[in-house]
């Protein structure tokens, strides 16, 4: 039998056939489905019209509810959705509903579905928003769909997938001190464009990727749907194992695969990241790639270290090795993504002192665990763009009117280039810095 690349194994395990192919459609089996504020209502509403206002979720252990998008605010639309929620996962008993303003509140979803152990590797975990892609980093199939799909699986446990081909980057040698993951990230996105992997996996390899902890794995997969990839992928070695077995409290098994010899791929790129450089996405497009060093020096008005791309404790520690002992010359926040990252800012220390107390000591201002002004959302979320400012963040997108004003500028950089830039005022290379 041919051999298959790791999306082929999981899709076709999932549609319990030997072997399936690029462009083959089938129906899998869903290991997990997650929604959260933004779509959950829909979602819940496609469910309720097709399956019946009295219908059960097919499985209530594999569906998962996380708020974390349009939490913090008195917009009363956004509060009704939070409602519909919290009324949702009362009638169906749902275990996974992590609340907001409750004691099971966790913040970004994509950051809390690995904490809460919901990510193993060999499964599918599908969800309504675009970067679920984030879990590929644990060796599954993950992807965004849409409510009418989501309000499908909700009712069967199924869906109607086509199999993607299959793109590999690999990343060679010994990544130097002022790079992190979303400079890999952006260098492929700047590479290949934000349509070159559409409805592609992205799969990662290579020893500078495997030196890499989760968190940055995270960050390289969360960001292929800038690319149009339908799901990123990293094989699970020791530290992927380690971490889901800690996390893993439900005592659920999961079954690895790993890349087969032979397995067709339709490009492979090589990277040897000892000879990339700092990179900065310009406003309004993450394929917009320009390296920092060609425009130092322009004048920025904001900078954000926060989100499901840069909201992790690895991204705050980079960011502090910055701060520590300097100030910054412009508004900067600093949003955990989750409330075990917020704890972690006021544990995790750099000498003396916390990370928490060095962003404050900086004049950083630290919000709630949550998306926050990722998204923009109501005009009362926390570090949302209300004027046409010049923002330079590590978040994802920078489209027009992604962070709230259409004519804000958002520059897109590692957590390293945000910190360096905010000490300064302009964009600036963080290997002006002694980290």
């Amino acid at each position: 039998m041919a051999a298959m690349t790791m999306t082929e194994q999981i899709l076709a395990r999932h549609a319990q056939k030997d072997y399936v192919k690029p462009g083959e459609n089938i129906w899998v089996n869903i290991d997990v489905l997650m929604t959260h504020d933004v779509c959950g209502p829909g979602t819940i509403g496609i469910f309720k019209q097709e399956f019946g206002p009295q219908a059960k979720v097919w499985d209530k252990e594999k569906v998962v509810i996380i708020p974390d998008h349009y939490i913090f605010t008195e917009d009363k639309l956004a509060n009704r959705n939070v409602d519909i929620l919290r009324s949702f996962a009362q009638e169906q008993n749902l275990p996974y509903f992590y609340d907001v303003g409750s004691d099971r509140y966790k913040g970004v979803c994509h950051i809390a579905l690995p904490e809460e152990g919901h990510t193993r590797p060999g499964e599918i975990l599908l969800g309504t928003d675009s970067h679920t892609c984030t879990a590929g980093a644990f060796g599954e199939f993950a992807s965004g769909i849409g409510n009418t799909d989501a309000g499908f699986v909700m009712g069967t446990g199924k869906l109607w997938l086509k199999v993607p081909p299959t793109m590999r980057f690999v990343f060679t040698g010994n990544l130097p001190s002022y790079l992190m993951a979303k400079d890999l990230i952006l260098s492929v996105i700047g590479d290949i464009g934000c349509d070159g992997a559409t409805y592609r996996a992205m799969e990662f390899v290579g020893d500078a990727v495997f030196a890499l902890n989760i968190e940055e794995r995270m960050t390289l997969c969360n960001m292929v749907i800038e690319a149009g990839g339908k799901n990123g992928i990293i094989p699970p070695d020791a530290l992927t194992l380690d971490y889901v077995k800690r996390r893993n409290t439900s005592g659920k098994s999961f079954e690895p695969v790993y890349p087969q010899n032979g397995a067709t791929v339709m490009m492979e790129k090589v990277y040897d990241v000892s000879k990339l450089e700092p990179v900065i996405a310009r406003p309004h497009s993450p394929d917009n790639r320009a390296n920092v060093s060609q425009i130092k020096g322009e004048k920025l008005d904001r900078a954000y270290i926060g989100s499901c791309t840069g909201g992790k404790l690895t991204d705050f520690r980079a960011a502090a090795a910055i701060l520590e002992n300097r100030q910054v010359r412009i508004d900067t926040f600093v949003v955990p993504a989750t409330t075990e990252v917020a704890k972690g800012l006021k544990t995790e220390k750099i000498g003396s002192r916390s990370l928490e107390e060095i962003f404050l000591a900086a004049g950083a201002k630290i919000g709630q665990a949550s998306c926050a002004a990722c998204l923009g959302g109501p005009m009362d979320t926390f570090g949302r763009l209300n004027a046409p400012l010049r923002c330079i963040s590590t978040t994802n997108r920078n489209f027009p009117g992604r962070m709230g004003h259409k004519q804000a500028q958002v520059f897109l950089a590692s957590p390293l280039t945000v910190a360096a830039s905010a000490v300064k005022g302009e964009i600036s290379d963080p290997r002006d810095f002694v980290i």
